[in-house]
């Protein structure tokens, strides 16, 4: 796989959107602000692809990436900002569901958590929802450079403990700023999707 043949494939408003082929995806879901455009940026080697933003709720589409015609990283809509409009947060969570629950391409789901808050209720739902889904997935917890190594273990055992995770459960410790984390990733992506 190249990973210097990245593109901004589709950015999706509505299902009818989304591409239309065979290609895996992996979808990356969370919070506002939890950091999944740097995480993405981070993967793709790149500064600026997955645009990035300090006021939460940036990302309002479904943003598929496209790497060397192999597999897709997909940006979903982040969840649980209270300034956005009902209206808003409803049409992103419809868009968030039916992506989750009607896309065929969809192999694996990254759940993305800051290591500096605890899971709140909509992150535990989303876990539920997703374990629920019964797909291969992936918790990413993120801005691991934030916290020294002694918080950064209490807090990952927090999350663990909060979320009832199980042991076998595949965890990520991620920093976008020292790529701490980016090889991790890249080796469970690949192996849960079979590509080299």
């Amino acid at each position: 796989m190249n990973l210097n043949n990245i593109n901004l494939e589709m950015t999706a408003g509505r299902i009818d959107q989304f591409p239309i082929d065979e290609i895996p995806e992996i979808a990356f879901v969370g919070r506002s602000n939890v950091g999944k455009s740097s995480l993405l940026n981070t993967m793709m080697n790149r500064k600026s692809l997955a645009r990035t933003s300090s006021a939460p709720g940036k990302t309002r589409t479904v943003n598929f990436y496209n790497i060397d015609e192999t597999i897709r990283l997909v940006d979903l809509p982040g969840y649980g900002y209270a300034s956005v409009s009902k209206k808003q947060q409803g049409s992103w969570l419809k868009i968030v569901d039916e992506y989750l629950t009607e896309r065929e391409n969809l192999k694996c789901i990254a759940l993305l958590l800051d290591i500096r808050h605890e899971p709140n209720t909509a992150d535990k739902l989303m876990f539920e929802f997703i374990r629920e889904m019964d797909i291969p997935h992936i918790i990413v917890i993120t801005k691991a450079d934030k916290l020294g190594k002694n918080a950064q273990i209490k807090n990952v055992g927090l999350i663990r403990k909060i979320l009832g995770m199980d042991k076998d459960d595949n965890v990520v410790l991620f920093s976008s700023l020292n790529k701490t984390g980016k090889d991790d990733l890249w080796e469970m992506m690949t192996e849960i999707l079979g590509v080299e």
